[in-house]
């Protein structure tokens, strides 16, 4: 091999490491000594896989690059831009044969392109083709792009081998090598696999340590009674920009499922303490909690409002839980999209945040009641899905070796 090591970057959030832990652990397994450079939050998983942690902001504060653009992926790319050389560095060090990267470590692109070496990218998302993703941010309204981060681009085009960089660069950091797609195939047309190829497919869930125990309390805390179990959630970020929408939006489902005899509900607010707002929530049969176990919750959840998380809709599908659909942005809207034409999942409204009245909340659960044996004969069949391309896993790892040799 070229190199001693692997080397892999996750500067984004929980659920973008999440994605990356088969691979790290794959290539563990195949004896190759693996670096993950990420938040310091990951060290345990980080180990648990079989990698070694390096703290990625360790001396380099993500805010001392940009602590103001929105998105906040944007402050990613800043990042890679005015931290590039020191990473570098440091990496080399290390000897890798190969750079591995989730999309919105943009600093992986950095790495690779001074160390001359083959560069595997982890898609961030369902199906954000960059063409798709960059003309979607065109019209995002949340767009606030700081000059530390326009310095910083300038930086990638003319030192840091980035001739296209730009403010949005985790979007477009598709590679040439290889592209790792996070759903089983299905989910993605053979058009819209284009610009991803050459593309494989790794799927997003870890069954190796799915966490909750099958002996624990009911997460919908029932005496056993055979009632209807519903879940909402819309993740974690959806609070950081569409607060005001998702609280609407949930306010009606805890209105409507109070009236509903023989049914419980479960709302996670994805860690976001927020008081008085989330009191208003509560009912005698709705529960609120701040964080919840989303794995063991599904699988006793009859139902599941949701987002669209990719990780969050494959967990839904793993437990065959269906779902109602009520996305707010990035890929979101395209991947409940296509949960519906797969016929997973049903529209909680027609148009996006809209919004939503104890009318629209009582026609999808109807809809959801009258359709039910359907959804749940296609989601058995897309949980074959999951299974299917979680066993292909190894040739994926194959893929990667081939890379390094």
């Amino acid at each position: 091999m070229k190199g001693e090591s692997a080397v892999v970057f996750c500067a984004g959030g929980k659920g973008h490491f999440h994605r990356l832990r088969p691979l790290i652990a794959g290539l563990t397994r195949a004896g190759v000594r693996t670096y993950v450079f990420s938040h310091a939050t990951f060290r345990e998983d980080i180990e648990r896989c079989g990698g070694h942690h390096v703290d990625l902001f360790a001396g380099r504060p993500l805010g001392d690059a940009d602590a103001t653009s929105v998105p906040l992926p944007c402050r990613g790319v800043s990042f890679a831009g005015h931290f590039g050389d020191d990473v570098v560095r440091e990496v080399a060090t290390l000897r890798p044969a190969v750079i591995i990267h989730d999309t919105f470590a943009v600093i992986g692109v950095v790495v690779a392109n001074h160390l001359g070496l083959p560069r595997v990218n982890v898609c961030a998302g369902h199906n954000q083709a960059p063409e798709l993703a960059l003309e979607a941010l065109r019209h995002d309204p949340r767009v606030n792009v700081s000059e530390r981060c326009r310095s910083a681009v300038r930086l990638l085009r003319e030192r840091h081998g980035m001739p296209d960089a730009s403010p949005f660069s985790y979007v477009t950091a598709v590679s040439s090598e290889l592209n790792v797609y996070c759903e089983p195939p299905e989910f993605l047309r053979p058009e819209e696999r284009e610009p991803f190829q050459p593309i494989v497919f790794l799927g997003s869930l870890w069954l190796e340590d799915p966490g909750g125990g099958a002996t624990s309390p009911s997460a919908f805390a029932t005496d056993g009674a055979p009632r209807l179990r519903l879940y909402a959630s819309f993740g974690t970020l959806i609070w950081r920009y569409f607060a005001d929408q998702a609280l609407g939006a949930l306010e009606a489902f805890s209105q409507s499922v109070a009236a509903m005899r023989d049914t419980v509900a479960l709302v996670s607010l994805g860690g976001w303490e927020l008081g008085d707002r989330a009191a208003r929530l509560a009912r005698p049969n709705v529960r609120v909690e701040r964080y919840v176990d989303q794995w063991k919750v599904l699988g006793e959840a009859s139902l599941h409002l949701t987002h669209h998380g990719l990780n969050s809709t494959h967990e839904a599908i793993f437990h065959q839980t269906p779902m109602i659909s009520y996305p707010f942005f990035a890929d979101q809207p395209l991947l409940a999209k296509r949960c519906q034409e797969l016929g997973l999942a049903v529209p909680l409204v027609e148009t996006l945040h809209g919004p939503v009245d104890l009318d629209a909340v009582g026609a999808a659960l109807a809809r959801v009641a009258a359709e039910r044996d359907a959804l749940q004969a296609h989601l058995a069949e897309a949980r074959g899905w999951e299974l299917a391309v979680i066993r292909d896993r190894p040739a994926v790892i194959e893929r990667i070796l081939g890379l390094m040799r």
